[in-house]
């Protein structure tokens, strides 16, 4: 039976203060004999996770530090994801196929589309898509229909994303991906101007430890990442001020939300990115008052996955693809140009 029960747990007696969060919701949870119809007892393990990717709530408050002090009087709710469908359902979902054959298909992803079914997400996604459209051509991985996925890009980033059609396929991507012999490079309207206005920015990155849902540079306990830029376009308002810049960002590494990071690291976070850049989107700037709700209010992170470039891992073919800004990053760029102002 699948633990999708929200549990509300009873407040922590003053015996118990002081000790680690997980311990004491792995012995407050209730046990399967007696228990509500859907509950199910949760391993400490099991536990610890739930409260690292924010499923514990104390109050109105999600708590992440499995090894926080409970305190007396304390009622902590624990509320796990719903369970997610061994093999996702074909369903059809409208796609831009940039490129495909017997073994493999580039789609260009539109922002909002989430690329692999998860907790919270378990269908509507690229794979659902991907299932309806290539049908029985996917039966060939691991027994089951379903695309090989060897890289993602983010729900609200858009751009090109390559997936397997075939275990020959999904086994070289994989390696090419995995020694970094893929051409990437994504377009970023960021806050600010970088200086130098082209570079490479170095730093490990691992879970942020202040907050297990974002991302950050990191001194221990980080992958190595390395992001190389370039200033494509620089965006001034009326005073002659830094507004924001276009770069490209090629990746010499595939970590997760690596660009957003490295550029946030930098000081300049990328437009519309309420993860990391929320306390740029309140800054003021010399431009009319409704271009400033347009840039202020951009509804995603303005990232885009533009280039992506590989020898085919069956054929041996070189390819390369290009996808040009989508109409929602292109339409503001263009009426932040002066001479459309």
């Amino acid at each position: 039976m699948a633990d999708t029960a929200i549990h509300l747990l009873a407040p922590v007696p003053p015996e118990r203060a002081g000790e680690r969060l997980d311990r004491w919701l792995a012995e407050a949870m209730p046990e399967a004999d007696g228990a509500a119809p859907g509950v199910v007892p949760l391993s400490r393990s099991r536990l610890k996770a739930l409260v690292l990717d924010g499923h514990v709530r104390l109050g109105g408050q999600t708590i992440t530090d499995p090894s926080r002090k409970i305190k007396p009087g304390e009622a902590y709710t624990v509320a796990p994801p719903e369970a997610i469908a061994a093999e996702p359902e074909a369903q059809d979902i409208p796609l831009d196929v940039v490129f495909e054959d017997a073994h493999l298909i580039v789609v260009d992803k539109p922002a909002g589309l989430v690329v692999h079914p998860a907790p919270g997400t378990p269908e509507r996604t690229l794979v659902n898509a991907l299932l309806h459209h290539c049908g029985d051509s996917l039966s060939g991985i691991g027994g089951v229909k379903r695309p090989g996925i060897v890289h993602r890009i983010d729900k609200d980033t858009s751009g090109l994303i390559v997936a397997a059609k075939t275990d020959a396929a999904h086994q070289g991507l994989a390696t090419l991906f995995a020694t970094h012999d893929i051409e990437r490079s994504y377009l970023a309207l960021v806050w600010g101007h970088p200086s130098p206005l082209q570079g490479r920015i170095e730093g490990a990155i691992g879970r942020d430890p202040k907050d297990r849902k974002r991302m950050a540079v990191v001194s221990r306990n980080g992958k190595p990442a390395a992001t190389l830029y370039a200033t494509e376009k620089m965006i001034f308002d009326a005073k002659g001020q830094p507004v924001c810049a276009l770069l490209r960002c090629d990746l010499e590494t595939g970590r997760t939300h690596q660009i957003r990071v490295h550029l946030t690291a930098k000081g300049h976070p990328l437009v519309g990115d309420t993860l990391y850049g929320r306390s740029r989107s309140r800054r003021r700037f010399a431009l009319d008052d409704a271009l400033v709700a347009t840039l202020t209010g951009f509804p995603r992170q303005a990232l885009h996955a533009a280039t992506l470039g590989f020898r085919h891992p069956v054929t041996g073919k070189e390819l390369h693809f290009e996808s040009p800004l989508p109409a929602d990053m292109a339409g503001l760029i263009a009426a932040l140009d002066p001479k459309n102002r």
